[in-house]
């Protein structure tokens, strides 16, 4: 199924019910007084994150979402009844915005957490309401008010810890291969992740984390080339990137380094904190240099991009140096989320 990570829909909370004028009409009551109901309460309009929803696709064949109008009043003093209110199933990580003025409304980030989108219109009174000590059979009563109308942009981002960063066949989806159970397809083209990959990494029996995989990243995202850009908005939830790099590029006269600052120039030109996050680099492919030759050839690549951060040598396939590599990852998540406590 294709990912779907934008949508928009058409809200309409119910209409509040209407009052209703009527008197008594009891035998040897001759002069029987109002007794005309309220109406009630339009239903709502909720969206509420739900654990086992994953993408948006199902808006693309149902926009429209109606709740339940307030029931008309009744005489004896009978209320209409409330209509009910809708909850609409959305993916954790989806943000709310007026479609019409780009407002954005709410964010759903936990699971079962809801957002009010659409308010139900306010029940008409009865004419009982209006009787007074100088109108004594009122044959007022007024109408419910009208529920809202919105339309909605949703746009589903992605909640990873730790997002995988890499040009296409730098090796990302194999690395989540080997450390999850999520299958993302692998082979030895470019373009092979079409769709954000979520994996869930268990370092052990009490501690884990979300790893994302996003289709590579090519010169130019920033504007708006190739597949990344759509999904470069996913990392921004994430605590940690991973600069995946391919040391040894298959039928490519483009070098590691080359290849890494395109990375971080379209970082750069994104903006929106990105480039600010924490960022580890991951020298992928170790495998496929002589061992006498590895640790200079790495060495050379660090020295040329002047990287001050944290590195570490892996070979995602054969899953050489990927169990420490995730368990230092499951430290610095840990410490962040201490930090963020206290």
């Amino acid at each position: 199924m294709k990912f779907i990570d934008e949508a928009e829909i058409r809200v309409e909370a119910g209409d509040g019910g209407n009052g209703i004028a009527t008197f008594r009409r009891e035998k040897y009551i001759p002069m029987g007084g109002p007794d005309g109901g309220d109406g009630g309460n339009g239903g709502s309009i909720h969206l509420i994150a739900k654990e086992n929803v994953n993408t948006l696709v199902a808006f693309r064949f149902h926009s429209t979402h109606r709740a339940q109008r307030g029931q008309n009043g009744k005489g004896r003093n009978c209320t209409g009844h409330k209509g009910e209110d809708s909850y609409i199933a959305v993916p954790p990580g989806t943000v709310v915005y007026e479609a019409n003025t780009g407002e954005k409304i709410g964010d759903l980030t936990v699971v079962g957490e809801t957002l009010l989108v659409a308010k139900g219109g306010f029940h008409g009174l009865g004419n009982t309401r209006f009787k007074s000590s100088v109108n004594r059979t009122p044959q007022q009563f007024s109408k419910g008010s009208l529920g809202e109308r919105r339309a909605l942009r949703l746009e589903l981002m992605v909640i990873a810890d730790v997002g995988l960063l890499g040009l296409p066949n730098a090796g990302k989806s194999s690395l989540i291969r080997s450390v999850s159970s999520a299958k993302p397809k692998v082979a030895d083209y470019p373009f092979t992740t079409l769709n954000p990959n979520l994996g869930v990494v268990s370092v052990d029996d009490l501690r884990s984390f979300v790893l994302a995989d996003i289709p590579g990243v090519i010169e130019g995202a920033a504007e708006g080339a190739g597949l990344g850009l759509q999904f470069l908005k996913h990392l921004s939830r994430t605590g940690l990137l991973l600069h995946i790099v391919d040391i040894e590029p298959y039928g490519s006269d483009e070098s590691p380094v080359e290849s890494a600052k395109k990375i971080i120039h379209e970082l750069e030109k994104w903006g929106q904190g990105l480039d600010e996050k924490p960022r580890w680099l991951v020298l992928n492919k170790t495998d496929l240099v002589l061992e006498e030759e590895l640790a200079a050839h790495c060495q050379a690549i660090i020295d040329e991009l002047q990287w001050e951060g944290r590195v570490f040598q892996i070979a995602a396939i054969s899953k050489q140096g990927t169990r420490e590599l995730m368990f230092a990852i499951m430290d610095f998540l840990d410490e962040q989320r201490q930090a963020g406590n206290e």
